[in-house]
Protein backbone atom coordinates (compact mmCIF):
# COMPACT_ATOMS: atom_id res chain seq x y z
CA UNK A 1 0.00 0.00 0.00
CA UNK A 2 1.30 3.39 -0.99
CA UNK A 3 0.25 6.87 0.77
CA UNK A 4 -0.20 9.35 -1.57
CA UNK A 5 -1.11 13.28 -0.60
CA UNK A 6 -1.82 15.58 -2.94
CA UNK A 7 -3.42 18.80 -2.96
CA UNK A 8 -3.60 22.03 -5.85
CA UNK A 9 -4.35 25.61 -5.75
CA UNK A 10 -3.04 26.49 -2.55
CA UNK A 11 -2.84 29.91 -4.10
CA UNK A 12 0.00 31.18 -1.64
CA UNK A 13 0.77 34.92 -1.86
CA UNK A 14 3.68 36.65 0.17
CA UNK A 15 1.31 37.21 2.88
CA UNK A 16 0.93 33.27 3.12
CA UNK A 17 4.27 32.00 4.90
CA UNK A 18 3.79 29.67 7.21
CA UNK A 19 -0.02 29.37 6.85
CA UNK A 20 0.39 25.70 5.86
CA UNK A 21 3.58 24.64 6.96
CA UNK A 22 2.02 22.93 10.22
CA UNK A 23 -0.06 20.87 8.45
CA UNK A 24 2.35 19.24 5.92
CA UNK A 25 5.01 18.23 9.09
CA UNK A 26 2.71 15.61 9.55
CA UNK A 27 3.34 14.40 6.28
CA UNK A 28 5.47 11.99 7.75
CA UNK A 29 2.79 10.02 9.76
CA UNK A 30 0.16 9.38 6.76
CA UNK A 31 2.05 9.37 3.03
CA UNK A 32 5.34 7.96 1.71
CA UNK A 33 4.66 10.91 -1.22
CA UNK A 34 3.65 14.21 -1.62
CA UNK A 35 1.97 15.62 -4.91
CA UNK A 36 1.03 19.29 -5.68
CA UNK A 37 -1.05 19.88 -8.54
CA UNK A 38 -0.67 23.00 -9.88
CA UNK A 39 -1.17 27.08 -9.27
CA UNK A 40 1.01 26.95 -6.17
CA UNK A 41 1.43 30.77 -6.14
CA UNK A 42 -1.59 33.77 -6.62
CA UNK A 43 0.17 35.75 -9.17
CA UNK A 44 3.09 33.72 -10.56
CA UNK A 45 6.18 35.84 -9.47
CA UNK A 46 9.33 34.18 -7.82
CA UNK A 47 8.51 36.20 -5.27
CA UNK A 48 5.41 33.93 -4.35
CA UNK A 49 7.47 30.77 -5.57
CA UNK A 50 9.87 31.41 -2.19
CA UNK A 51 6.56 31.21 0.39
CA UNK A 52 5.97 27.84 -1.40
CA UNK A 53 9.31 26.80 -1.25
CA UNK A 54 9.49 27.64 2.03
CA UNK A 55 6.32 25.75 3.11
CA UNK A 56 7.83 22.76 1.61
CA UNK A 57 11.75 22.85 1.84
CA UNK A 58 13.32 19.79 3.89
CA UNK A 59 10.07 17.39 4.56
CA UNK A 60 10.83 14.12 5.09
CA UNK A 61 8.79 12.99 1.97
CA UNK A 62 9.25 13.41 -1.93
CA UNK A 63 7.52 16.85 -3.06
CA UNK A 64 6.54 16.42 -6.95
CA UNK A 65 4.68 18.93 -8.31
CA UNK A 66 3.34 20.66 -11.84
CA UNK A 67 2.91 24.37 -12.26
CA UNK A 68 -0.89 25.72 -13.14
CA UNK A 69 -2.13 28.77 -15.12
CA UNK A 70 -1.35 31.35 -12.47
CA UNK A 71 2.27 30.03 -11.65
CA UNK A 72 2.52 31.43 -15.35
CA UNK A 73 0.57 34.61 -15.20
CA UNK A 74 3.74 36.79 -14.64
CA UNK A 75 5.86 34.79 -17.42
CA UNK A 76 8.42 33.80 -14.61
CA UNK A 77 7.74 30.11 -14.84
CA UNK A 78 11.21 28.89 -15.56
CA UNK A 79 12.18 30.79 -12.38
CA UNK A 80 9.67 29.76 -10.53
CA UNK A 81 10.35 26.14 -11.41
CA UNK A 82 14.44 26.70 -10.30
CA UNK A 83 13.16 28.00 -6.59
CA UNK A 84 10.72 24.85 -6.13
CA UNK A 85 13.40 22.50 -7.74
CA UNK A 86 16.24 24.53 -4.96
CA UNK A 87 13.60 23.72 -2.20
CA UNK A 88 13.60 19.77 -3.32
CA UNK A 89 10.69 19.98 -5.23
CA UNK A 90 10.57 17.99 -8.42
CA UNK A 91 8.27 20.31 -11.13
CA UNK A 92 6.98 18.14 -14.20
CA UNK A 93 6.15 19.01 -17.27
CA UNK A 94 6.04 16.44 -19.97
CA UNK A 95 8.66 14.72 -18.03
CA UNK A 96 8.27 11.64 -15.32
CA UNK A 97 10.07 10.36 -11.89
CA UNK A 98 10.40 7.09 -10.36
CA UNK A 99 10.90 7.22 -6.61
CA UNK A 100 11.78 4.28 -4.32
CA UNK A 101 9.46 3.95 -2.03
CA UNK A 102 10.41 1.37 0.59
CA UNK A 103 10.96 -1.22 -2.24
CA UNK A 104 8.01 -0.42 -4.44
CA UNK A 105 8.71 1.82 -7.69
CA UNK A 106 6.50 4.64 -7.92
CA UNK A 107 6.26 6.69 -11.07
CA UNK A 108 4.90 10.06 -11.67
CA UNK A 109 4.51 11.58 -14.96
CA UNK A 110 3.28 15.06 -15.24
CA UNK A 111 1.86 18.18 -16.84
CA UNK A 112 0.41 21.55 -16.84
CA UNK A 113 -2.13 20.22 -19.49
CA UNK A 114 -4.14 22.58 -21.04
CA UNK A 115 -8.19 23.39 -22.45
CA UNK A 116 -9.89 22.46 -25.08
CA UNK A 117 -13.26 20.75 -23.60
CA UNK A 118 -14.58 17.09 -23.75
CA UNK A 119 -16.02 14.37 -26.38
CA UNK A 120 -19.06 16.44 -28.30
CA UNK A 121 -18.32 19.43 -26.97
CA UNK A 122 -14.40 19.88 -27.45
CA UNK A 123 -12.26 22.47 -29.67
CA UNK A 124 -10.67 21.28 -33.11
CA UNK A 125 -7.71 22.09 -35.06
CA UNK A 126 -9.58 23.63 -37.48
CA UNK A 127 -9.33 27.45 -39.01
CA UNK A 128 -7.41 30.00 -37.56
CA UNK A 129 -3.76 29.85 -36.49
CA UNK A 130 -4.55 30.90 -33.50
CA UNK A 131 -7.18 28.21 -32.69
CA UNK A 132 -4.94 25.40 -34.46
CA UNK A 133 -2.44 26.24 -31.74
CA UNK A 134 -4.86 26.35 -29.29
CA UNK A 135 -5.51 22.78 -29.32
CA UNK A 136 -2.06 21.30 -30.30
CA UNK A 137 -0.17 22.78 -27.57
CA UNK A 138 -3.14 20.59 -25.67
CA UNK A 139 -2.38 17.94 -27.80
CA UNK A 140 1.31 18.51 -27.13
CA UNK A 141 0.96 18.27 -23.42
CA UNK A 142 -1.42 15.23 -23.41
CA UNK A 143 1.11 13.49 -25.86
CA UNK A 144 4.35 14.51 -23.16
CA UNK A 145 2.25 12.81 -20.76
CA UNK A 146 1.52 9.59 -22.45
CA UNK A 147 5.00 9.20 -23.57
CA UNK A 148 6.04 9.74 -19.88
CA UNK A 149 3.35 7.18 -18.65
CA UNK A 150 4.98 4.80 -21.11
CA UNK A 151 8.00 5.35 -19.82
CA UNK A 152 7.29 4.57 -16.58
CA UNK A 153 5.84 1.76 -16.93
CA UNK A 154 8.66 0.18 -19.78
CA UNK A 155 10.74 1.19 -16.56
CA UNK A 156 9.33 -1.11 -14.59
CA UNK A 157 6.92 1.03 -12.32
CA UNK A 158 4.90 -1.15 -10.12
CA UNK A 159 2.50 2.28 -9.79
CA UNK A 160 1.74 5.24 -12.04
CA UNK A 161 0.14 8.25 -11.34
CA UNK A 162 -0.79 10.86 -13.42
CA UNK A 163 -0.16 14.61 -12.76
CA UNK A 164 -2.17 17.24 -13.98
CA UNK A 165 -3.27 20.99 -13.26
CA UNK A 166 -6.17 21.00 -15.91
CA UNK A 167 -8.74 18.19 -15.65
CA UNK A 168 -8.50 15.05 -17.63
CA UNK A 169 -12.67 14.05 -16.91
CA UNK A 170 -15.55 16.47 -16.81
CA UNK A 171 -17.18 14.25 -14.00
CA UNK A 172 -14.88 16.32 -11.91
CA UNK A 173 -16.14 19.58 -12.99
CA UNK A 174 -19.50 19.12 -11.53
CA UNK A 175 -20.54 22.48 -9.75
CA UNK A 176 -18.27 24.79 -12.15
CA UNK A 177 -20.67 26.46 -14.85
CA UNK A 178 -21.45 24.17 -18.12
CA UNK A 179 -20.11 26.86 -19.76
CA UNK A 180 -16.60 26.91 -18.84
CA UNK A 181 -15.66 23.35 -19.02
CA UNK A 182 -13.93 24.25 -22.12
CA UNK A 183 -11.59 26.10 -20.04
CA UNK A 184 -11.07 23.35 -17.49
CA UNK A 185 -9.47 20.76 -19.12
CA UNK A 186 -9.50 18.68 -22.12
CA UNK A 187 -10.69 14.68 -23.39
CA UNK A 188 -6.98 14.81 -24.71
CA UNK A 189 -5.75 14.54 -21.15
CA UNK A 190 -7.59 10.99 -20.20
CA UNK A 191 -7.10 9.59 -23.71
CA UNK A 192 -3.21 9.97 -22.50
CA UNK A 193 -4.08 8.43 -18.86
CA UNK A 194 -5.55 5.46 -20.33
CA UNK A 195 -3.22 4.32 -23.23
CA UNK A 196 -0.23 5.85 -20.83
CA UNK A 197 -1.74 2.92 -18.10
CA UNK A 198 -1.77 5.20 -15.37
CA UNK A 199 -2.96 3.39 -12.41
CA UNK A 200 -4.39 6.94 -10.35
CA UNK A 201 -4.79 10.50 -11.75
CA UNK A 202 -4.62 13.76 -10.15
CA UNK A 203 -5.48 17.22 -11.12
CA UNK A 204 -6.55 20.42 -9.87
CA UNK A 205 -7.68 23.86 -10.76
CA UNK A 206 -11.59 23.24 -10.69
CA UNK A 207 -11.80 25.17 -7.46
CA UNK A 208 -16.43 24.74 -7.45
CA UNK A 209 -16.05 20.90 -8.66
CA UNK A 210 -15.79 17.57 -6.89
CA UNK A 211 -13.23 15.19 -5.51
CA UNK A 212 -13.85 12.16 -7.62
CA UNK A 213 -14.26 11.47 -11.47
CA UNK A 214 -13.07 8.14 -13.70
CA UNK A 215 -12.05 8.11 -17.40
CA UNK A 216 -13.33 5.83 -20.02
CA UNK A 217 -10.69 3.42 -19.74
CA UNK A 218 -11.84 3.15 -15.83
CA UNK A 219 -8.65 5.26 -14.02
CA UNK A 220 -9.41 6.96 -10.88
CA UNK A 221 -9.68 10.48 -10.87
CA UNK A 222 -9.29 12.70 -7.83
CA UNK A 223 -10.16 16.76 -7.98
CA UNK A 224 -7.85 17.98 -5.16
CA UNK A 225 -8.03 21.61 -5.88
CA UNK A 226 -8.06 22.65 -2.08
CA UNK A 227 -11.31 24.91 -2.49
CA UNK A 228 -12.73 21.42 -2.98
CA UNK A 229 -10.93 18.62 -0.51
CA UNK A 230 -11.13 21.57 2.28
CA UNK A 231 -8.16 20.60 3.84
CA UNK A 232 -4.43 21.48 3.72
CA UNK A 233 -3.98 18.09 1.32
CA UNK A 234 -6.18 14.86 0.85
CA UNK A 235 -4.06 11.29 1.21
CA UNK A 236 -5.28 8.56 -1.49
CA UNK A 237 -4.19 4.46 -0.70
CA UNK A 238 -2.87 2.97 -4.05
CA UNK A 239 -2.79 -0.88 -4.01
CA UNK A 240 0.47 -1.89 -5.25
CA UNK A 241 0.06 -5.29 -7.58
CA UNK A 242 1.61 -8.62 -5.74
CA UNK A 243 3.82 -10.10 -8.40
CA UNK A 244 2.66 -13.10 -10.09
CA UNK A 245 3.66 -16.39 -9.13
CA UNK A 246 5.73 -18.49 -11.43
CA UNK A 247 4.43 -21.39 -13.27
CA UNK A 248 3.16 -24.78 -10.73
CA UNK A 249 5.05 -27.66 -11.08
CA UNK A 250 3.98 -30.60 -13.23
CA UNK A 251 2.62 -28.63 -15.87
CA UNK A 252 -0.25 -27.06 -14.02
CA UNK A 253 -2.10 -23.63 -15.10
CA UNK A 254 0.00 -20.48 -14.18
CA UNK A 255 -1.42 -18.27 -11.33
CA UNK A 256 -4.06 -15.72 -12.65
CA UNK A 257 -2.55 -12.21 -12.79
CA UNK A 258 -3.28 -10.64 -9.88
CA UNK A 259 -5.54 -7.29 -9.81
CA UNK A 260 -4.10 -3.97 -11.28
CA UNK A 261 -3.32 -0.85 -8.64
CA UNK A 262 -6.81 0.75 -7.57
CA UNK A 263 -6.87 3.82 -5.30
CA UNK A 264 -9.53 4.48 -2.76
Amino acid sequence: MIRIAAVGDIHLGEDGRGRLRPAFDTLPDCADVFLLAGDLTRHGTVAEAEVVAAEVAGLPVPVVGVLGNHDYHSDQEQEITAVLDDAGVTVLEGESIVLDLDGTKVGVAGTKGFCGGYAGRSAGEFGEPLMKEFVRYTRRCATGLRRSLEKLAADGSDVRIALTHFSPVPDTLAGEPPEIYPFLGSYLLAEAVDAGGADLAVHGHAHLGVEHGMTDGGVRVRNVAQPVIGRAFAVYDLQVPAPERPPRRGGGPMDREKPGSRPT
